[in-house]
């Protein structure tokens, strides 16, 4: 695949600048909101123009940029970008009568406005992509950058995911039972009360990862092994396809050290990790990550960015381990993720 040199996040937890995932924020409201820094780099009269997502897109690409500031392409995958921009510009024609229209929520009201606004402030005229697969955009994106580095060896691409907690989706979703009903902490949010049970629903979360992409391992944080995807709704399946993926991708001679999931909480979908937690031996450290950005469509970019945290700092904070082997150095960390029961990921990311 390729390798990963530099990272950036904006998210719920503290991992933008001096990043400290020890600490855990919590929920307000029923919602995991970005904590979201001053945006320094953007101009100002640039900056008040910019809707959420665009802002947390372009702010997390920035300090990226500022050491790379012409990447060959820039490659983002979101599934809720535009639409609160968009669902703000259909109610303008209805309230002005199709008359004198606001234009930035129009321009803000397509999915791709972060993946261009990166491109106009930094000049690039380059390839420039944004992936709308829902629960899969940042993987196709992964996959698109990999195709574009098999055939262009020496360039470097801008990598990154973003989701915002908009209103019109936060309304819809919970309608259809994605959210939990009750208020629930993220310290809490893997316990099943009553136990045999659960309840169904998560905690709505948003950020935004990326990632300095290239096909060259000197000075490299951690290299993307594989990534797949699957759509099935048999957990009995997804086993089976994790195995293979295993099997497929992991180098030989070596064995995976972590398995980090995106365990949300949902006890409808208790039964997919528990499938392939199966998997894993018993010498395996796992953990789980959306008890800290909350469920929303990338959310494996975010679960990308702690596994090169990990893989750099070579520390897993306490709050994210579900079962803990010692381990003297974690190289290989196999990520695993569903969305809404019919999209699984599997990822491979290894250590230099």
């Amino acid at each position: 695949m390729f390798y990963i040199h530099q990272t950036s996040c904006i998210s719920p937890q503290h991992t933008f600048g001096d990043a400290d995932i020890n600490k855990l924020a919590e929920p307000a409201e029923k919602r995991l909101q970005a904590i979201e820094p001053s945006y320094d780099a953007i101009p100002p009269g640039v900056l008040r123009r910019m809707g959420k997502v665009v802002r947390m897109g372009v702010g997390a690409a920035m300090p990226l940029l500022q050491n790379h500031p012409k990447p060959d392409g820039i490659i983002i995958g979101t599934a809720t970008g535009g639409k609160d921009d968009c669902v703000k510009f259909l109610n303008q024609i209805i309230e002005y009568d199709e008359g004198m229209l606001t234009p930035i929520n129009f321009v803000q009201s397509t999915p791709n406005a972060v993946a261009s606004q990166i491109g106009l402030l930094t000049k690039n005229h380059g390839y420039n992509v944004s992936h709308l697969h829902l629960g899969l955009a940042f993987e196709f994106a992964m996959t698109d950058a990999d195709m574009m580095l098999n055939e262009n060896p020496l360039n470097n691409y801008l990598l990154g995911a973003v989701d915002d907690i908009c209103t019109h989706h936060y309304y819809f979703e919970d309608k259809t039972g994605w959210y939990k009903k009750e208020d629930v902490s993220n310290k809490t949010l893997y316990e099943t009360n009553p136990a045999a049970t659960g309840s169904p629903g998560s905690i709505a979360g948003e950020a935004a990862a990326m990632f300095w992409v290239n096909g060259m391992e000197a000075g490299a944080v951690a290299k993307l092994q594989a990534v797949d995807t699957l759509h099935q709704a048999d957990e009995s399946i997804v086993k089976e396809k994790l195995q293979d993926f295993i099997e497929k991708y992991l180098p030989a001679g070596e064995k995976i050290d972590l398995l980090l999931t995106g365990e949300n909480g949902d006890n409808r979908l208790l039964k997919y990790y528990s499938s392939c937690e199966s998997v894993i031996k018993e010498d395996v450290t796992i953990a789980r990550f959306k008890h800290m950005c909350g469920e929303y469509p990338t959310a494996t970019a975010m679960g990308l960015w702690l596994c090169c945290d990990i893989l750099q700092h070579q520390h897993i904070p306490d709050h994210m381990i579900k079962n803990a082997v010692v381990k003297s150095r974690y190289k290989n960390i196999l990520m695993y993720n569903n969305y809404k029961g019919v999209q699984h990921s599997f990822i491979l990311v290894s250590g230099q």
